[in-house]
């Protein structure tokens, strides 16, 4: 029993058997790490079996592996789950065992690919049983014009499956947002009129690779990005973290929708094994520490900032979510989301 009747508030890591956690924009920007985060998730992997989800196709699970082992991780390429890797699955279901593939995207899908033992192409002449495309830097016109003249036939008409790793919209790089896989799927999609089937986050076979190759009960998710990494794991039944170290700001949590809205809102990884401060409503004020908001009509009124900037985003947050009512409903004072946090 705690002292004085009061239980003492939980961390976001407590229950936790498995950490889960994304790369770009958690664990890293580029080639460098971010702040804390190495040592966090060390930290956290002490007690706890870590591993890595990346919707990131380019590279293999072995090259990430070695990336990571240079910031500080320990890390091994079976850690690793990739986009491509969820692709294969899929795609299993899809095509005969053997069946040549073309293939749209880098090193890490073709490595994937080969080793699940289907034949690679670049090329629509060669009549593939599918398409696979993924994001690599060096995709450019050709591949995605391959793609499209192997999609031609509609689907209803008998034409061949079309899986995307992901369809991140943007990814973080150390020079800032560049496009994603999202835009060269939509790319090929412009040109055919057809959509893509979709392996990686937000659908659920990733996290389902994940759950399955390391036996977890209790898995933890974390990332940076609530259309993606957030409503993944709220498709898989997955507690999750949203840090603030990579795409999605405070403005974006304001106005998450429910199926994406994080277990926990983190400024930094250091935050993994802190005790999470409660939430308490009364009335129209919510509160969360020394930050207070209250819903006024159409106005949020900020009635104390408190001592952390975090918790003013958690508590604007949780106002705006328990009122039943969408972000464009409200005044929102610009204090409310202000970004005082790192940013890649």
């Amino acid at each position: 029993m705690a002292l004085f009747g009061r239980e003492r508030e939980r961390t976001p890591l407590d229950g936790v058997d498995t950490v889960l956690a994304d790369l770009d924009g958690v664990v890293y920007s580029g080639p460098g790490a971010l702040p804390h985060a190495v040592e966090s998730l060390n930290a956290a992997a002490r007690t706890r079996r870590l591993g890595f989800i990346t919707n990131n196709a380019s590279r293999t699970d072995a090259t990430v592996a070695a990336h990571l082992r240079e910031l500080g991780l320990h890390t091994e390429p079976t850690d690793i789950v990739t986009s491509p890797q969820a692709a294969v699955r899929l795609l299993s279901t899809m095509v005969s065992a053997g069946s040549t593939v073309l293939v749209v995207g880098g090193a890490g899908l073709v490595d994937e690919l080969e080793k699940a033992g289907f034949v690679v192409t670049r090329s629509a002449d060669d009549q593939p049983a599918a398409v696979v495309q993924g994001f690599a830097p060096e995709v450019g016109w050709t591949q995605l014009a391959e793609a499209a003249f192997a999609l031609k036939v509609p689907v209803e008409e008998g034409g061949i499956p079309w899986i995307a790793t992901n369809t991140d919209w943007t990814i973080p790089q150390a020079r800032g947002i560049a496009p994603g896989n999202g835009t060269l799927v939509s790319a090929v999609h412009t040109a055919v009129g057809r959509l893509a089937t979709v392996a990686g986050k937000p659908e659920t076979p990733i996290f389902e690779e994940a759950i399955a190759r390391f036996g977890s009960q209790h898995p933890f998710f974390i990332g940076d990005r609530l259309d993606t990494d957030i409503l993944g794991a709220q498709r898989a039944g997955i507690p999750s973290a949203l840090v603030l170290t990579g795409i999605d700001r405070p403005k974006h949590v304001l106005a998450a929708p429910p199926d994406s809205r994080p277990t926990y809102i983190l400024e930094d990884l250091r935050q993994l094994d802190q005790p999470y401060p409660r939430t308490t409503i009364k009335g129209d004020t919510v509160s969360v520490r020394g930050a207070s908001v209250r819903v006024d009509g159409a106005d949020l009124v900020i009635e104390s900032e408190g001592r952390e900037p975090i918790d003013l985003v958690r508590a604007g947050a949780a106002a705006i979510w328990n009122s039943g009512r969408a972000i464009f409903g409200f005044r929102v004072p610009e204090r409310l989301y202000a970004d005082p946090f790192f940013r890649p």
